[in-house]
């Protein structure tokens, strides 16, 4: 008999182990599982940073590209245009490599989430952009400035 109730006993308290060593594991799985999301999160925290970060110096130095576009119009020695076109294209080309686009416009359809119209002039055509006052950028495929714009209107349309 007591062989008996030392293996039911033995029985017992492996059984009360594989509850415990369960519930470890499981607890390991959850801790493992809330860690891996914590990473994702923090990885994600880390990139809208450094986008929003690059967006608000993106976002200041567009107006000091569009003053040198309008030197580039405005000048009439070649050399001073060949360099301004040369900064232009320099500092285009670093804002590119961090996720800076040019919203295309002229002869393009109008579209509200692109464009912002500032003036309408009558057309063959329907709402189609025939002058940029202002480029329009895209950072990192989202709208940072709308395009400004001068669109046609046919002039039959809505009984005009």
């Amino acid at each position: 008999m007591p062989k008996k109730i030392k293996k039911e006993e033995l029985e017992k308290q492996l059984e009360e182990e594989r509850k415990k060593s369960e519930t470890y594991l499981n607890q390991y799985k959850y801790l493992k599982a809330d860690f891996e999301n914590y990473q994702k999160i923090i990885e994600r925290d880390k990139k809208n940073i450094i986008e929003t970060a690059s967006k608000k110096i993106i976002e200041d130095l567009l107006p000091i590209l569009d003053d040198i576009e309008s030197a580039i119009e405005k000048t009439n020695d070649q050399k001073g245009k060949e360099g301004l076109i040369m900064i232009r294209d320099k500092i285009i080309k670093i804002l590119e490599s961090h996720g800076l686009k040019p919203i295309e416009a002229v002869g393009k359809k109008f579209d509200p989430f692109y464009h912002e119209v500032m003036m309408v002039e009558d057309g063959e055509e329907n709402d189609i952009v025939i002058q940029e006052f202002q480029k329009g950028y895209m950072l990192n495929n989202k709208v940072i400035r709308h395009s400004k714009v001068k669109i046609s209107k046919r002039g039959d349309d809505d009984g005009n």
